[in-house]
């Protein structure tokens, strides 16, 4: 199993109810494909670096997973597609 760590911006513009459920949906997704989910970890709203999609500020997420190999390729898949939602992502495999 591989450790990976997911970055997620998420929108500033959500409902308290709606980010929880982004983020839980794709704890869902890591689950689906075979991951286990080892840590969450929220830092709030935090300002972003430059305007994305005419927004300034958004949520960062963190969360730490254990899995094979096609978990990342899937669960990129799955995050275009709600780039509604998440402004941002980035999946990065740890260190060995």
């Amino acid at each position: 199993m591989n450790q990976y760590e997911i970055a997620l911006v998420v929108s500033a513009q959500l409902t308290d109810e709606d980010r929880a459920a982004v983020v839980e949906q794709v704890k869902n997704y890591i689950v689906k494909y075979e991951g286990t989910i080892v840590e969450v970890e929220e830092w709030g709203k935090r300002r972003l670096a430059y305007e994305i999609r005419k927004q300034n500020e958004g949520y960062y997420y963190f969360i730490k997973a254990q899995s094979n190999p096609t978990m990342p390729v899937e669960l990129e898949k799955n995050l275009r597609i709600m780039m509604e939602t998440v402004l941002r992502y980035l999946i990065v495999r740890e260190g060995e």
